[in-house]
């Protein structure tokens, strides 16, 4: 039995990098993914959680979601969607129009899925994908993003996980039949993935990083999300993160943005990264160290000015700068030499000497909430104490406050973002 299957990930819709607002580039995408899915007559297309950027999310990308889904009930009427949610999202409120989704042939599970008498609702949590022809190819074990509240009284966190999925994999086993697949999604950090700065730690702070054998060798393919590279793990081409679809800090942005399409006849399956067209640049000047500011300001003037030809986002610029000591009109002579070149300011970082043989101090000009709230922390507790690092039983206690506050809908009747104010 033959299925073909689109691998995305971390859209991370309602993000932002600096003050610029990504909803023009994700609504490409998001209009490219529609195109590809037609174009390679997909038959289901697998999201791996981060949805959005955060738990509350803006309307306007609230809208793009919706939008895009009910595209693809129009245009692709027998396309099966399968979403999970992310360590970003908030499983309730992917979770609410569940039921309403389903009858549109897209299913969604936010957070772990349990009966009444705690039991797994193995009914959610296992999707029978269809060919063309509307019969049975594969099951999909849809896990969202797993908490530690979610494997119950396992006392270690990775034998808890091997229990969540091992009982969905032997729940599968029983409604399977032969020549159908197994597939797998998860939304969590495998060992020895590569990660970025954008990525939030999850399951203290990375330390409970899955080994790949947590997927059997049984199950077909494993569609991945969490980590913005697009990568494999422990070698396993079977065993995929996607990546994000657009880069989401500077250091991604050389990046491969891709999804992946997966043809599956029985237990083989072939991979196919598609590249992503890149819907606007992404650019550090200078590329390598922080120069003076002269160097700096001649540097900008050589940008080129907008064509005709030009898309019309133009490259996102963010500025390092070398200064001896602070300059007052520092943000005014960049602004003056980005006059009239197709560049838009994102950040200016400037770097200042410190005594001795200490490193550069690099201090964000502007910007200033872009900082994690981990590093945040750190340094208020390094304040207090100087020299020192918190400890990681304290670290351990602040994360898990942070994901409770990030994971928090405001009661009905607030408005969840300023546009709704």
């Amino acid at each position: 039995m033959k299925l073909r299957l689109l691998h995305t990930s971390d859209w991370h819709l309602g993000a932002t990098l600096g003050v610029i607002a990504r909803d023009a580039e994700h609504r490409r995408f998001l209009d490219w993914l529609l195109d590809a899915l037609e174009r390679e007559r997909v038959d289901a297309l697998l999201i791996a959680g981060d949805i959005f950027d955060a738990a509350n999310p803006p309307a306007t990308a609230q809208r793009l979601y919706y939008e895009f889904l009910a595209q693809c009930r129009a245009r692709l009427p027998r396309l099966k969607v399968v979403v999970i949610g992310g360590n970003h999202d908030s499983a309730g409120r992917l979770d609410a129009p569940a039921g309403l989704l389903g009858a549109l042939n897209i299913h969604v599970v936010g957070g772990v899925p349990r009966r009444d008498d705690k039991s797994l609702d193995f009914d959610r949590l296992l999707i029978p994908l269809t060919d063309a022809a509307g019969d049975i190819a594969a099951w999909c074990v849809a896990m969202p993003f797993i908490r530690p509240f979610d494997i119950g009284a396992a006392a270690d966190f990775i034998a808890g996980v091997r229990a969540l999925y091992g009982a969905c994999f032997d729940a599968t086993r029983c409604r399977r039949q032969a020549g159908q697949a197994l597939v797998a999604m998860g939304h969590a950090f495998m060992l020895g993935g590569a990660v970025s700065d954008t990525e939030r730690a999850i399951q203290r702070g990375n330390l409970d990083a899955l080994p790949a054998d947590v997927f059997p060798d049984d199950v077909a393919y494993v569609a991945l999300g969490h980590l913005h590279r697009a990568q494999t793990v422990a070698g396993r081409e079977r065993i995929r993160y996607s990546g994000s679809p657009l880069p989401l800090s500077m250091t991604e942005r050389r990046y491969e943005s891709q999804v992946v399409l997966v043809d599956l006849d029985g237990e083989r399956a072939e991979v196919r990264p598609l590249p992503i067209p890149r819907a606007r640049d992404l650019q550090r000047i200078p590329e390598s160290d922080a120069l003076p500011l002269e160097e700096v300001l001649e540097a900008l003037r050589r940008l080129p000015q907008p064509t005709d030809q030009d898309s019309p986002l133009p490259p996102l610029v963010e500025v390092h700068v070398r200064l001896d000591r602070p300059e007052p009109t520092l943000k005014a002579k960049i602004d003056k030499a980005l006059e009239g070149k197709r560049a838009e300011l994102i950040a200016i970082r400037a770097a200042y000497p410190q005594r001795g043989d200490a490193p550069l101090a690099v201090v964000p000009v502007q910007n200033a909430l872009d900082i994690p709230p981990s590093d945040i922390f750190r340094r208020c507790y390094q304040a207090q104490y100087p020299g020192k690092l918190p400890p990681t039983e304290l670290c351990d206690a602040f994360n898990a406050l942070v994901e409770q506050v990030q994971q928090q809908v405001p009661p009905e009747g607030l408005p969840s973002s300023v546009e709704e104010q």
